[in-house]
């Protein structure tokens, strides 16, 4: 990487890369592995007062996430930012729980601006995401991505892109992580 280029962006889903959902009992005979709450103290003032739920009762599949995966997104040579529909509730829900800092969060456009349901159309993510890293290089990680979209993201960006699919059924595994490490060298 040239010293005076900005870092790359990694644009990071969660549902599916840090929730996994929808393995059957043949992959996990006792049910997803959870993870206690974090010792962080919660993040909005609803919660530092008692007042508000907390995040692993707003949403129980929090519980899911590897709080180990924090300190490996945060030791990437990037700049992190939420790519997915928790957009503001990633900072307040799941950001404690990987022990991250407040990220920037990709705010997407209303659902009837999008041509998702255009045959052989990229995502409805990728045209956004190419625009918010306005010629950066960018990963992005995401359950959802498919060769539409990696096709697109070719010929539209400049700069280079991984678009890094996770399997859903298991979230970000240590193949995915040295994927992700790969890409910097």
């Amino acid at each position: 990487m040239d010293g005076n280029a900005p870092r790359p962006l990694l644009f990071l889903d969660v549902d599916g890369p840090l929730i996994p959902f929808g393995a059957g009992p043949e992959q996990y005979p006792d049910g997803y592995p959870t993870y206690p709450a974090p010792l962080a103290p919660p993040v909005s003032p609803m919660h530092r007062t008692g007042l508000g739920p907390q995040p692993a009762a707003v949403n129980p599949l929090l519980t899911r996430i590897n709080p180990a995966h924090g300190p490996r997104l945060a030791a990437l040579p990037c700049d992190l930012v939420w790519a997915t529909t928790w957009m503001a509730d990633a900072n307040e829900c799941v950001a404690p729980w990987l022990g991250l800092p407040e990220l920037p969060f990709v705010v997407w456009p209303d659902p009837s601006d999008s041509d998702e349901a255009e045959w052989g159309a990229p995502h409805w993510k990728t045209r956004p995401l190419v625009h918010w890293a306005s010629g950066r290089d960018f990963l992005w990680v995401d359950d959802e991505i498919t060769d539409t979209d990696r096709t697109w993201v070719a010929a539209h960006h400049r700069g280079r892109a991984l678009l890094h699919r996770v399997d859903h059924r298991h979230g970000l595994t240590d193949a995915d992580f040295a994927a992700l490490e790969e890409w910097f060298t």
